[in-house]
């Protein structure tokens, strides 16, 4: 037995959004992460099970690390099929968003969202949701929305529609989201939860390497010269940075999630308190930050990078080049030395 934590007002809204509800539309925020795809995709088979149409827009396509999860190839990608999932959208009788706490979290597909006629729900574990959706169920202190999404399909009383692939795609997104369970999972209920997923069949062993252990030769070798080369060392600040420019992405033939959880592999050095990976995109430059303790990236993310996340695990967005990026990042790091733990209790 799990704590009850989400409001019963909502449960009772969401149980009636559904059952006047039979085009569905799943939504995510952009470039989909495991605990995004998987709440989408966990979400989807339950649907699917108790006869609801439900299908899955994503703002652009499933990262190749991602494709494994049972439904993957079912998801609708907005950059590339976009009328389809603008069609999608205004026609559906009902919309979740999850995983995301604002509609410019879609990108490209905020406009579409935002005019479609039906009632959105969204379930989120970000800080500070706005009031966009019909149903909020927005819990900050939640390690991921996919155990948000588990405990909404027990309140609902959908618990047996949790068939082995849903339970897959639920574990994927706990997983991700907490680096394999090393950060924001210390919760009791979690690994309640993960034996319940374990009873409904899925071999956990088989989702981690699949998730976070299976590497093109190309993306390792682009993983060994990040480190290798690319990694500054900041002591007097307890931080760590890695920037990629575009040259660099296509000299290893980058593809979309070929860096995943490169941001955290300073970390293991144990005088670094907090890690940046700058990655140049074609419009933008990337920012993704991890920290240890109560250092907070989320902070920094929102404060200088128009974004946000959690405490350990942030990320935002820089428009200019890679090195104008990189000046302010440095600038600021004096900024955010009083939130860094005294010498003893680094080590």
């Amino acid at each position: 037995m799990i704590a009850r934590i989400i409001n019963e007002d909502n449960i009772k809204k969401l149980r009636q959004l559904l059952e006047q509800s039979e085009r569905i539309v799943i939504t995510c925020h952009l470039t989909p992460d495991g605990d995004a795809m998987g709440s989408s995709l966990g979400l989807w088979h339950v649907l699917t099970a108790i006869g609801k149409q439900a299908t899955v827009v994503s703002p652009d396509m499933v990262p190749k690390s991602l494709a494994f999860m049972p439904g993957a190839k079912e998801v609708v990608a907005y950059t590339r099929y976009g009328e389809f999932a603008t069609q999608l959208l205004n026609e559906a009788d009902l919309v979740f968003c999850l995983d995301y706490n604002e509609p410019r979290r879609v990108d490209r597909m905020e406009k579409a969202l935002v005019e479609s006629p039906a009632p959105k729900v969204m379930i989120d574990h970000h800080l500070y949701p706005s009031d966009f959706a019909d149903v909020i169920i927005s819990h900050p202190e939640a390690s991921s929305t996919a155990i948000l999404i588990f405990r909404v399909l027990c309140r609902l009383e959908l618990f047996d529609k949790i068939d082995r692939k849903a339970a897959e795609c639920i574990y994927t997104g706990m997983m991700t989201d907490t680096g394999n369970f090393t950060y924001n999972s210390n919760e009791a209920d979690l690994y309640v939860v993960i034996a319940e997923l374990l009873r409904k069949g899925i071999n956990k062993d088989r989702i981690f390497q699949q998730a976070c252990n299976t590497l093109s030769e190309s993306s390792l070798r682009l993983n060994g010269y990040a480190i290798s080369e690319k990694m500054q060392l900041f002591p007097d600040h307890k931080a760590a940075l890695i920037t990629l420019g575009a040259d660099e992405l296509q000299r290893f033939s980058y593809e979309k999630g070929d860096t995943e959880g490169l941001v955290n592999k300073p970390l293991a050095i144990p005088d670094v308190i907090w890690s940046v990976y700058l990655r140049q995109d074609p419009d933008l430059v990337k920012v993704s930050m991890r920290s240890k303790g109560n250092f907070p990236v989320n902070v920094i993310c929102s404060d200088h990078f128009g974004g946000g996340g959690h405490k350990n695990a942030a990320g935002g967005e820089f428009y200019g080049s890679l090195d104008e990026c990189v000046r302010l990042l440095t600038s600021i790091m004096p900024d955010y030395d009083s939130n860094l733990p005294q010498s003893k209790e680094s080590r």
